[in-house]
């Protein structure tokens, strides 16, 4: 499914990785967790005038066509004021503007709403959170994304073909052959429903994928508790490590296929600072060959052996 190549260097081991379907590089260099480039965790001041907090989000943030937000649980959902797709909408996930530890109401409420909202537009849909400044939240108040496109994103059109070639070809899915693969390595995590294992080439630091029993958006509704206490495992190894901010993404499919199947991707991110340093440079944003710190089977050990 990958390729590995090592590379000794004066300071260690530097591996080459490589997806064999998708083309997906990194390079894995572990030594460079020694800069310890990452800043303690401090919760942001609440400012004055969040437009998500309570006593502004129904005066400031737009309505849909109806002239209605959608709400669910703490969460409301809306249309994104400044969006980057042919639909986009934005779910405050708490009343709160900070918390220290979300709920799986709280995470699952949000995940209906985002599901409400993008069913309203035929596209290839996916729900996105960046969470704290220096994972690009341009907010801090805890907010999900939706978005939708008549194309795919990058990512997922990569895996729609990839998918549905590798099924013409061997006449298997490739999800179950990542998931039987996985399930006997070190990047195993946990599940089985939905199965979620450190991602053997990352596309950012300790990189965890769950694999959904779904292809579509609309079919997501019964696995969505189950979606959400994932999510919020993924989140409690990230904070016993010691980061707390991260990137989100659950990618869909548009039609149900034999061969293709949703999945959530989480990566962990710097801590805010105040020199505002951040874990992506040049090889992330110009190469497309994320530079990686943490091995995906020293992040599997370590959720098994301490994690938990």
């Amino acid at each position: 499914m990958f390729v590995v190549t090592d590379v000794p260097t004066e300071k260690g081991t530097l591996q080459y990785r490589e997806e064999h379907l998708t083309g997906l590089r990194c390079r894995i260099s572990p030594e460079r967790l020694k800069r310890h480039i990452d800043q303690p965790f401090s919760i942001p001041g609440e400012p004055a005038g969040c437009p998500f907090c309570r006593e502004n989000i129904f005066s400031v943030t737009p309505t849909f066509a109806d002239g209605t937000r959608i709400l669910r649980g703490e969460s409301v959902t809306f249309p994104n004021m400044f969006p980057f797709a042919a639909w986009h909408t934005v779910t405050v996930i708490t009343r709160d503007h900070t918390v220290p530890v979300f709920t799986r109401q709280q995470i699952a409420d949000a995940l209906h709403a985002q599901v409400e909202s993008l069913l309203r537009y035929d596209g290839y849909p996916s729900i996105n959170w960046n969470y704290l400044p220096s994972a690009g939240a341009s907010i801090v108040h805890p907010h999900m994304q939706g978005i939708a496109d008549r194309r795919p994103s990058w990512m997922t059109d990569r895996y729609l073909t990839v998918c549905r070639e590798f099924h013409a070809r061997t006449g298997n899915r490739y999800w179950d052959a990542v998931r039987e693969q996985d399930r006997i390595s070190d990047r195993y995590l946990f599940g089985e429903e939905i199965f979620w294992s450190a991602h053997a080439v990352p596309v950012g630091e300790r990189e965890v994928r769950g694999l959904l029993p779904v292809a579509r958006l609309d079919e997501l509704e019964s696995y969505t508790d189950t979606l959400a206490e994932g999510i919020l495992e993924v989140l409690s190894l990230y904070r016993k490590l010691g980061t707390h901010a991260f990137n989100m993404a659950i990618f869909f499919g548009r039609e149900t296929t034999e061969d293709f199947s949703a999945f959530c991707s989480l990566i962990s991110r710097i801590n805010p600072n105040p020199l505002s340093t951040s874990d992506s440079a040049f090889m992330e944003r110009l190469h497309n060959e994320p530079i990686i710190l943490t091995l995906p089977e020293d992040l599997g050990r370590y959720y098994r052996n301490e994690g938990r």
